[in-house]
Order: C-alpha cells, then structure tokens, then sequence
C-alpha cells in the first residue's frame, strides 16, 4: 500500500545520501525537494540546464509549491560535482546520451505517485530531456514546460564545432554571480543533446507527444528561435491546447531566463506565464482570439 510520507521522506534521504558522497562543488547545486505534506493535485519534475544545477529552478518550484503544488528538480548525472576542473582536468558529464535517458525515466517512475497529475519541465538542455520524455511517456505526462530548450545553437558555425571537435569550452559569462555549477565543459559532453535535439525536432512531426509551453527569448544568443517555433507548431498539430510565447528583444532577457542572479529581470513575468499556462484549459487558438498573452 503507497505511503505518501515514508516515500517522499526516502526519496530526499537518497538524494542526499547519494550528494553527500560526492561532494558538491557548491550547497545550491543540491536536488531541489518542494513538497507537501500530502499527495498534491499536480507534481512537476524539472530538469537543470547543462552544466548547472537545480538552484534554477528554485523560483519556479517555490512559486508552485506556494500555489499547492509539489516539484522535484534533481542534480543530473556528472553535475555538481567538486573538483579543480579545466581543459585538462574537464567535469565528468556523461557524453553518452543513455546516461541521461535512463536518469530521466528513473526520476519520472519515482515522482508520478506524488501527485494526481504528472507535469515535466526543463530549461535548456534540461528541457531537451523533458521533451524527449514528453514524447516517450505521453500517456504518464498531462502537460510539458520548455524554457529556452537546447534544440540546436543560434551560430551554425558553433553547432559544427560541438559536432566535430572534441575540445574543451569555457563559458563566456562563467564568472555571472547566479552560476553555480562548472564553468566549462568538454565539447562531446555537450554534442549529445545537439543531436537528440534534432531527433527530437524530427519526431515531433510525426508523434503525438503532450500538450507543451515553449518559452524563448529573442536575447537568447544559445539558442535557436526557429527551432522552437517548429517544435511549436509540430506539437499544436497533435496537441492544440500548446502554446508558445517569446519574451521581447528589449526586455533583454538572457538564454539564462530561470533566476534572477542569472540575468532575468522579468522573473515575475516567466512565472506568471508558466502558472497561466499550467491553470488553463485554453487551445491556443482560444489564446489568440482572446489576446491572454499579449
């Protein structure tokens, strides 16, 4: 018989167990738990961007935990961990894109109990694995929340780099006081997600996958917009109560949307936008006649 509390309480005392030996280069890059003392009607499941932590989703998940909710953003596999990391000591981040998949489905079987409806989400690459398993596991998933997802990169050239060469890369904005997690990174660690990104993009044209909310930023220099719209409007074909929303140039809201140290002085309009989207029932042909999101 489930027993909500001696799971969840199993649930973080794992995560814990397994952090505590690691060590942690840094407190914020610990699993994030937002929990209710009772099984919730919604539970989301988010993932951090690559090369990051679960400190991104902190806002998000403390506003929904607020609104009733229960959230879990776990530390992903080679992320968080202490070390004097460079180009000839780089992180260990897996470069094996399975290592990732088989992270995800673990995290979706253990969270899909705490609550009556599952929703999953990410941010970049993190939200490549969100929309993988939105379209793997739909019928477990009521709906899935993409943030800047990392389907390929703005520069063409760059996106050749991450395919072809297998170098060591440093951040540009690694010293941004809202970074906690590494501030490089080894090329082929990255080159997975270029490619399930594109996989991803492929599929969706062809299987159904959940309702989703994709959010971009025309300032985001990471990612590539066209790409998000095509995901967009691959999806609404199957799904029509999707939406998609792109945030201003002149709000200048950076690749890195999710907290405010990170460079997003909007905040309160991302989560507005992602509590919206998760209370309605809107198609998005609904949301254009009646202008919600302009």
């Amino acid at each position: 018989m489930f027993d909500y509390s001696s799971t969840t309480a199993m649930i973080i005392e794992q995560a814990k167990t397994r952090e505590d030996a690691l060590p942690l280069r840094n407190e914020k890059c610990r699993s994030k738990f937002f929990l209710q003392s009772h099984i919730a009607p919604k539970v989301f499941l988010f993932f951090h961007g690559f090369t990051a932590g679960p400190y991104q989703f902190e806002p998000l998940g403390e506003a929904l935990f607020q609104a009733g909710y229960n959230v879990i953003a776990p530390l992903q596999p080679g992320h968080g961990i202490a070390g004097d990391w460079n180009g000839d000591n780089p992180p260990p981040l897996a470069e094996d894109a399975q290592v990732y998949k088989q992270f995800v489905l673990e995290w979706l079987n253990q969270t899909q109990s705490l609550g009556k409806q599952l929703i999953v989400g990410g941010y970049s690459t993190g939200g490549t694995l969100a929309a993988w398993l939105a379209q793997e596991y739909p019928q477990h998933i009521e709906k899935t929340l993409l943030f800047a997802p990392y389907l390929s990169g703005m520069n063409k050239l760059v996106d050749w780099l991450v395919e072809t060469l297998p170098f060591y890369y440093e951040w540009l904005n690694k010293d941004n006081p809202g970074n906690f997690g590494y501030e490089g990174f080894r090329i082929p660690a990255a080159r997975i997600f270029l490619d399930m990104g594109q996989e991803i993009l492929d599929r969706a044209k062809t299987t159904p996958a959940t309702p989703m909310l994709i959010v971009s930023s025309a300032s985001d220099q990471a990612t590539n917009l066209h790409e998000h719209r095509e995901l967009f409007e691959s999806v609404l074909a199957y799904q029509p109560k999707s939406w998609y929303y792109c945030f201003d140039k002149q709000l200048d809201i950076p690749h890195t949307m999710m907290t405010e140290l990170e460079g997003n002085k909007y905040l309160d309009q991302l989560l507005t936008l992602a509590k919206t989207y998760i209370e309605s029932e809107l198609t998005w042909t609904e949301v254009q006649e009646t202008g919600l999101l302009n």
